[in-house]
């Protein structure tokens, strides 16, 4: 059976979008690996890579997708707003605050500096 492996999303302005994300994942333990080739970054823990931001293979506009989101899960509450602090303050914008959305479901929504969707959760009681 397969698993998710690594996500990735695009960005028009990989200077910006890779301090964001230096910044930003690193409250989630991911540092960054190498540079991509396209001018973006991958960013890991322990050598394996789980996230990238990238130039699009195409050469055309990075573009949001519609429906499109990565989620960050955490042990406690107070990491999810942390994550979504931090995310605002580097510029992000808020697409739905801290807040319970289900019994024991604790999840915070925002858009990087492109637009791309990034959930960060618990399932705490």
């Amino acid at each position: 059976m397969g698993v998710l492996a690594y996500c990735t999303v695009g960005s028009n302005d990989l200077a910006g979008a890779k301090a964001f994300y230096d910044a930003l994942l690193a409250v989630v333990g991911l540092a960054p690996l190498f540079e991509h080739p396209s001018g973006g970054r991958v960013y890991g823990r322990d050598g394996s890579f789980s996230f990238a931001v990238l130039g699009p293979y195409d050469g055309q506009p990075a573009t949001v997708g519609n429906g499109s989101m990565v989620a960050f899960c955490f042990d406690r509450r107070e990491e999810v707003d942390a994550f979504h602090q931090r995310a605002l303050a580097l510029g992000g914008a808020t697409e739905g605050g801290p807040d319970v959305r289900g019994p024991g479901w604790y999840f915070a929504y925002c858009r990087d500096l492109d637009g791309n969707k990034l959930c960060a959760y618990c399932l705490e009681p």
